[in-house]
């Protein structure tokens, strides 16, 4: 078969065309030849994606060679054949194989008993007989225009509609445009509703227009969708047995936007060669085992880079490449996601996937940023996912409510927020620990200097701790100008610079006014700022050098006082075998130590606040992530049972 006919699709059928001198049975005039008329036939049909003419002349099939011929050179199909009445007056188009010749035609005329010299006068013959002689000679007739006059409903002939060489009839708009319409009658029985009109086979609705000028084949009504997947009378005759999926009104057909995989190709391995175009429907592999249909889907689903959910499954996958995908695999797919754009994605035994767009551009996409939604399965691994509730809960997920988004993404937030809150409450209580394992030295170290003060020491070195206590005030009032420094330099860097806001980056912009104005405010603010910056850095350096005179003097003045201390270590008498100037040190030493951790006594309790804090934190999120929890649960139960239903 012919690389153009490898799947089935909606083909646009126009099955009442009349040729140029049609016209003149109206009583009216179209001022074309019949080459000009046919040639604006053929345009009309090339602009509308016209594939199909049926021609259904009253009676007559004179001009069916020629438009039969200019279609042909065009790849437009002509079904030729012609519209009669029965004995009782009621109107079909009767329509043959694309391969009847116009002799055939009139021998057909003359066998269903149209007279010649008055080709519109009705048959002698009923419809019935009409109909059953068509369908013997391999041609297929439709009642026309069956809700208005000359109709077979209109007529109310019920044992003509319910005959089963009847396959189709036409109306002139939509089913529902005839809701209501002499009691709902029309309605009822085209939809197979009428008891007094049941039929076993539903009939094929057509939408057909008498063509009398080409202008009229842009009207929607005038043409109907046929499915087929080689254009011909064959296909055509068969689409009759299963109207329900193979016929459609232009209007049963929006435009519906979806993503779908076009082709697949392959270069190397089991299916080296192999080269499918889906259709845009339902596609449905079928062979024996051992043919290749695992093969495929699982190359398809390596291609797109979509790993197997269960175990099982990814070794049959992994063995199944291995095995078979020693070449290389081509998809062709046309994104929803982005706009309905097509994209090849090619992907060859191990190695990642490479995606080109439709200009054979190499594209950043992934396939999953092409195809976000598709899922692949294989039959082994739907069996694995029944037994497995978290692999059931992932593909309940699609049917839940629409707002769903909303609450997943709460569930996200909630879930990192935790993550945080951990983190801090473990840098919290390392930092606690620190400070708890000091503090928790003080009480000794205080019972050390109680010693000392037994030994008489604590009038004559009174002196020792209050120094400590100056050293340590000293060392903060270090810290405090550092935290100025570093608070005004971050300040000064964080003046808005319009850089961003040039001239250039502004060429083109629609509003450039509007921004150039809001540059003009953010640059008066920095020039009324900076003075004032200045202004406080030089009140920081002025400041930093006196306070820096005044430390220099109270550590001289400390030394000073040290020193006197060593002399009166000197005088302490001996104790235990210490020297009166090592008890003197280790006394020094030791209110040091105690200076030094005394204050971090009220930074515990600031600390263990903190973690008090972060944890009732986290109780509350904890309380909410059980909250949301419960939400996504009962929506998990009504999608469940809404599918169950």
């Amino acid at each position: 078969m012919s690389r153009k006919y490898t799947k089935a699709r909606f083909w646009k059928c126009a099955l009442q065309v009349n040729p140029y001198n049609y016209i003149k049975y109206r009583g009216a005039n179209h001022d074309m030849t019949e080459e000009e008329y046919n040639k604006e036939l053929l345009k009309i049909c090339q602009e509308e994606n016209i594939k199909v003419l049926g021609i259904a002349d009253h009676g007559n099939v004179d001009g069916v060679n020629d438009i039969r011929e200019l279609m042909s050179q065009h790849d437009i199909l002509v079904f030729p054949g012609f519209e009669i009445a029965s004995s009782e007056k009621v109107h079909f188009v009767c329509l043959f194989s694309e391969e009847t010749s116009r002799d055939d035609l009139i021998g057909f005329l003359s066998k269903l008993e149209i007279s010649s010299s008055d080709p519109t006068k009705p048959s002698t013959l009923s419809a019935e007989k009409i109909l059953g002689y068509v369908d013997k000679l391999g041609g297929v007739a439709y009642a026309a225009h069956c809700t208005e006059d000359s109709g077979v409903l209109k007529k109310r002939l019920n044992h003509v509609w319910k005959n089963p060489f009847l396959k189709a009839a036409q109306i002139p708009g939509t089913v529902e445009d005839l809701k209501g319409v002499d009691d709902d009658f029309y309605r009822k029985v085209l939809l197979n509703k009428n008891p007094d009109y049941k039929r076993e086979r539903p009939v094929a609705i057509l939408n057909a227009r008498d063509v009398e000028v080409p202008e009229t084949l842009r009207d929607p009504v005038a043409s109907c969708l046929i499915k087929m997947t080689r254009p011909c009378f064959i296909s055509f005759r068969q689409a009759f047995l299963d109207p329900e999926s193979r016929v459609r009104l232009n209007s049963d057909v929006p435009e519906k936007y979806y993503s779908r995989i076009e082709r697949v190709a392959f270069t190397g391995g089991y299916l080296d060669g192999l080269d499918i175009e889906f259709s845009e429907h339902l596609n449905a592999v079928i062979g024996g085992r051992g043919t290749g249909k695992s093969t495929l889907l699982e190359s398809i689903r390596y291609g797109l880079e979509i790993h197997p959910l269960g175990k099982s499954a990814k070794k049959q996958h992994d063995d199944i490449i291995r095995e078979n995908l020693k070449g290389r695999i081509e998809i062709t797919i046309r994104s929803s996601k982005m706009n309905g754009k097509r994209f090849t994605i090619a992907r060859k035994y191990g190695e990642s996937a490479i995606v080109k767009d439709e200009y054979g551009n190499i594209s950043t996409f992934t396939p999953k940023d092409l195809l976000p939604r598709i899922e692949i399965y294989g039959q082994n691994e739907i069996y694995e996912i029944a037994q497995d509730t978290v692999g059931q809960l992932n593909l309940l997920k699609r049917f839940l409510d629409v707002d769903n988004s909303n609450l997943e993404a709460k569930r996200i937030e909630i879930i990192k927020a935790l993550q945080e809150n951990r983190r801090k409450i473990n840098s919290a209580q390392s930092k606690l620990a620190e400070i708890e394992d000091e503090v928790s030295r003080l009480p000794k170290l205080l019972e050390q200097a109680k010693q000392f003060k037994s030994l008489g020491l604590e009038e004559k070195l009174k002196l020792v701790p209050l120094l400590e206590k100056e050293k340590q005030l000293s060392s903060r009032v270090v810290n405090e100008l550092q935290n100025l420094r570093d608070t005004f330099s971050n300040f000064k860097e964080a003046l808005p610079d319009t850089i961003f806001l040039s001239n250039k980056a502004l060429e083109g912009l629609p509003h450039q006014d509007i921004l150039k104005s809001i540059r003009q405010k953010l640059d008066e603010l920095r020039s009324e700022i900076e003075p004032l910056l200045n202004q406080i850095g030089k009140h920081i350096s002025k400041a930093d050098h006196a306070i820096g005179d005044r430390r220099t003097e109270l550590s001289k003045t400390i030394k000073d006082e040290e020193a006197g201390l060593e002399m009166l270590f000197a005088e302490i008498p001996s104790y235990e075998g210490k020297s009166g100037k090592e008890i003197g040190t280790e006394y020094q030493r030791l209110l040091r130590e105690i200076e030094r951790i005394r204050p971090k006594q009220s930074l515990l309790n600031s600390r263990k606040a903190v973690v008090n804090e972060l944890k009732k934190k986290r109780k509350d999120l904890l309380a909410e992530l059980s909250e949301v929890r419960s939400q996504r649960s009962a929506q998990l139960q009504r999608a469940l049972k809404r599918l169950n239903k």
